[in-house]
């Protein structure tokens, strides 16, 4: 599992090391690790001897990590030259930068535009301008330089601890900033680079311990990896029969919207449902029966229905009788996913095994029908902050989806998956998503797995919805491109073998190194590749 934390969390774990007088050793720990991902990048690329590499450096400490870090890659032949944005710079860094043969030279109004054209066809561009405790986004010459390199581009471009003018603890970007191929971020990963704009600026994240890892505190947010969702995904064992395995009963699918049906309920048998039994139109239920034979369908009654949870909404708009369905289902107090048209049936205040499904725009409009004014734009700048908000305000799980999906517990733990590709931007894609997490809900893993991997029983089924992501995410990256979502629920199987420990493993592995930086995307299976704006509406 992955941890990451706000960037005063890492700053108050500094703080006593700093005060111990460690402070150049750590910045010795981080600019060998960032020194190293650079010169492996650079070799696998052609090589380090001869390249042309460009530090762009701030006033702090950030830009004295890039600072040193240049000089390790000069003395190893690399033509190091650090533009420095800002009137002072790490004097230390500069020294070691000049000894090893680099040059410094300021970013002024004059030289602006040279310096973007030798940034530009750089092989390698740094970007240490601001670190963690930077708020508010570049300014001045530094923006409009970072505006200009933007625009020119880069032909690769790694950043410091996290990406110049985003908010390491919520994402959020304001102004512009530099989309990172990788960044290189020190002794854990920040919220920011695993949620909204941040996570797509972010690119590959890899992790370079310093050495205060065993004092950080609980996180601020996780990721689950695929050793997690082997653990968690439970198998069936030899006394097992269907109804043990979970009973999902499914209201979803109108007259004029059949195919959501059709996809929850085929995703749900594929993620392994014992059995499903589906309420709704007799028309709906006829094609259900002709995809997903195994289904048992009727007109019935949510009350008259025996199962171990429910899914209810996707498709079900402007259907009285599916809508009515939907408020029962509340009513059951069964764990349940509310996905689409349900979610306008959730009371004031429900349970954290009722799980929520929006999408930005849905949760706007939830927030707002609940007298917290939100607009869309402003979910998609800070999701973590609006994912909270909802989950404390009715203690629901809330599921955010987008291209990075974030899920809050009303505990205010926090999880969030990335592991899907922009070509789920489809649609169908949230129904397959809402019959995979169904599936999920109705049979969980025991809860001495959840204890084990040290996730709370109050936070269980944050942990289920974010399992459901990923997994979908991964079925996703084994369909390729293009995708339609009707292809989804065939690609499970695969995802499921391929988290079986005697087979290939899915999803990055943490190793615990003492140098260097841990090769991980914390993105998954992905190449590594920001995310495209645009895949919200799943």
């Amino acid at each position: 599992m992955i941890r990451a934390y706000t960037g005063a969390r890492i700053r108050d774990t500094e703080s006593p090391f700093l005060a111990a007088g460690r402070g150049d050793e750590l910045m010795q720990r981080a600019a060998h690790g960032l020194a190293t991902a650079c010169a492996r990048l650079l070799g696998e690329r052609g090589r380090v001897y001869g390249s042309r590499v460009v530090l762009l450096v701030g006033a702090g400490n950030n830009g004295g990590d890039a600072l040193f870090a240049g000089a390790v890659l000069a003395g190893r032949g690399a033509a190091v030259t650090a533009v420095c944005t800002a009137d002072r710079h790490h004097e230390p860094g500069a020294a070691a930068l000049r000894r090893a043969g680099g040059r410094l030279v300021p970013l002024t109004e004059a030289s602006a535009a040279q310096l973007v054209g030798a940034a530009s066809s750089a092989d390698l561009v740094v970007d240490g301008i601001l670190g963690t405790g930077a708020k508010g986004g570049l300014r001045g010459l530094a923006a409009d330089f970072a505006r200009g390199l933007s625009a020119a581009g880069t032909n690769l471009l790694v950043a410091c601890d996290l990406p110049s003018g985003l908010d390491a603890s919520t994402g959020r970007v304001d102004g512009p900033v530099l989309h990172a191929d990788v960044t290189v971020t020190f002794s854990a990963a920040k919220s920011g680079l695993l949620a909204g704009a941040g996570a797509r600026a972010a690119g590959s994240v890899e992790v370079v311990p310093i050495g205060i890892e065993d004092s950080l505190p609980a996180p601020d947010l996780r990721r689950l990896e695929g050793s997690d969702l082997a653990a968690l995904w439970p198998s069936p064992g030899a006394a097992d029969h269907k109804y043990s395995r979970g009973v999902l009963g499914v209201v979803a699918g109108s007259a004029q919207y059949p195919g959501a049906a059709l996809l929850c309920t085929a995703a749900a048998v594929a993620a392994g449902a014992g059995m499903v039994r589906y309420l709704g139109p007799r028309e709906v239920a006829r094609l259900i029966n002709l995809r997903t034979p195994e289904a048992v369908c009727s007109e019935g009654e949510v009350a008259d229905t025996r199962v171990q949870a429910w899914l209810a909404g996707p498709g079900a708009t402007a259907d009285r009788d599916q809508l009515r369905r939907a408020r029962d289902v509340l009513a059951s107090g069964l764990p349940a996913v509310l996905d689409a048209g349900a979610l306008e049936a959730v009371p004031d205040r429900v349970a954290p095994h009722v799980v929520l499904t929006p999408h930005a725009g849905e949760l706007a409009v939830f927030l707002t029908n609940r007298g917290d004014e939100t607009s869309r734009e402003e979910v998609e700048a800070e999701p973590l902050e609006f994912a909270r908000r909802a989950a404390a305000a009715c203690s629901a799980t809330v599921l955010l989806k987008g291209a990075t999906t974030i899920v809050a517990a009303p505990s205010g733990t926090t999880f969030s998956q990335a592991e899907g590709t922009p070509w789920l931007a489809t649609a169908g894609s949230g129904d397959t998503l809402a019959g995979i997490l169904g599936a999920l809900v109705a049979h969980p893993a025991p809860d001495a797995v959840f204890e084990r991997l040290g996730i709370a029983m109050e936070d269980k089924w944050a942990a289920i919805a974010a399992m459901a992501a990923s997994i979908h995410g991964r079925a996703a990256a084994l369909a390729g491109a293009p995708l339609h979502a009707g292809e989804l629920p065939d690609h499970l199987r695969a995802v499921r073998e391929s988290l079986d420990p005697a087979l290939s493993r899915c999803g990055p592995s943490v190793p615990q190194t003492s140098g260097g930086p841990h090769r991980a995307s914390l993105a998954g299976r992905p190449p590594r590749r920001r995310w495209h704006d645009g895949f919200h509406d799943l």
